[in-house]
């Protein structure tokens, strides 16, 4: 073929390549009676040499579905707790608590600290500012017994005192100074005056020691008045609480952090250097709390029921027993004195252990000796008796057998 004829076949071929005719004709055919349409616009020859698919130039707007919003729902809270539910009991214990601004704060621990006892509750009547050597102010001896009278649900009662009694003590017109010896002797009286309140009435008392102060001579002063206290409180058959050592360091100085009663280091003191935070408090009422919980596990909780008494001579029923009788009753047999009142025989405590009876050997004279001689028939006789006693008689231990405890050799037999 000559090259001219050549270059023209490839000229046709290339031209038909750029217009796209066949290839168009041969996707889509015009049908009959129909104009043949020109080949779309912007299609190149690389689109149509690999055969891509061309995109329509006018894109169809197709209207869109509007979609309701979705509504939220608001979830359910479900309030999971952590402290047990309590049920509700009528309150049959109070506990009275006086004092100054201190034994107002052990108040509000005591309340946190006892929150599961339902059937107790916390009376708080301490006094600010309040004393024993200012009786012109608050005379606390007067108002113990007033509150005992007032209140008969008082099981036990929680008293703090101390650090604003640093203050001289008039008597008539004479004045004595803190700490000397008059002072002292007036200020135990009333310590006795208002431990003897509760005794009168047999409410437990519980006399709390002050804590140490910031104050180094404040501090020194409240050890003398706390043996003061220790000593009221027991002798009117109270009980002592010290507080003292949870509120110093390592060397007994006083702290104003510490642990509290989760085994933390927080702050138990103010910025006064006297007066407890509120986890100082918490504190502090643990110690009191432990106490309370023993009185009141030794409280009945039931009503006293009275048993009938004996008919008198003629057949008639006698009177019931009144409280102050029973209670005139309980001191005579305390105290020894005896009474006609029957009393219902004890029964003897069981031993924790029976008498000892020897497995061989001689019979005491107090055994028994026809339990020794079953004992020693059913044993039998030869060699079992025989290593009986070799082991509990003569205290020699049986040789050692192969794979037993007390196969001690070494190193072991295969």
């Amino acid at each position: 073929m000559r090259p001219r004829s050549l270059f023209m076949v490839l000229a046709a071929a290339l031209l038909v390549l750029a217009t796209g005719g066949p290839i168009s004709i041969a996707q889509n055919p015009v049908p009959p009676g129909r104009i043949p349409q020109a080949p779309p616009q912007g299609r190149s020859l690389f689109n149509m040499f690999w055969q891509i698919p061309e995109r329509s130039t006018v894109q169809q707007r197709q209207p869109r579905e509007r979609v309701a919003p979705a509504q939220r729902r608001t979830p359910t809270r479900v309030v999971v707790r952590d402290d047990p539910i309590i049920p509700k009991v009528d309150v049959n214990h109070h506990v009275l608590v006086i004092g100054d601004t201190l034994a107002g704060q052990i108040a509000e621990g005591l309340e946190d600290s006892l929150g599961d006892r339902a059937d107790v509750a916390v009376v708080n009547k301490a006094k600010a500012d309040s004393g024993l050597v200012r009786t012109d102010f608050y005379d606390w001896p007067k108002a113990a017994g007033e509150l005992l009278a007032a209140d008969a649900k008082v099981m036990v009662a929680v008293i703090v005192l101390g650090p604003n009694d640093r203050q001289v003590i008039r008597e008539g017109e004479i004045t004595h100074e803190p700490l000397s010896e008059r002072w002292l002797q007036l200020y135990k009286a009333r310590i006795e005056a208002v431990a003897s309140a509760f005794s009168a009435r047999r409410v437990p008392l519980i006399w709390v020691g002050a804590p140490p102060m910031q104050n180094a001579r404040l501090s020194a002063d409240l050890t003398t008045l706390n043996d003061l206290f220790r000593k009221g409180a027991e002798a009117g058959g109270g009980q002592f609480v010290d507080l003292w050592g949870a509120y110093v360091d390592t060397e007994n100085r006083y702290t104003a952090t510490g642990p509290d009663v989760n085994g933390q280091i927080a702050r138990l003191r103010l910025g006064d250097g006297v007066h407890f935070t509120k986890a100082g408090a918490r504190k502090a009422a643990h110690f009191v709390d432990v106490v309370i919980r023993r009185i009141l596990e030794r409280t009945p909780t039931q009503n006293v029921i009275a048993l009938p008494s004996p008919p008198d001579a003629d057949g008639a029923p006698a009177p019931a027993p009144q409280p102050a009788d029973i209670e005139r009753l309980i001191d005579r047999m305390v105290s020894g004195i005896p009474t006609d009142l029957p009393l219902v025989p004890v029964v003897p405590l069981r031993p924790l252990a029976g008498p000892i009876l020897p497995l061989t050997g001689a019979v005491s004279p107090g055994g028994d000796v026809a339990l020794i001689a079953s004992i020693q028939e059913a044993r039998g006789r030869g060699d079992v008796a025989a290593g009986l006693d070799r082991v509990f008689g003569q205290g020699i231990a049986p040789e050692p057998r192969p794979g037993r405890a007390d196969d001690f050799r070494w190193p072991r037999p295969n």
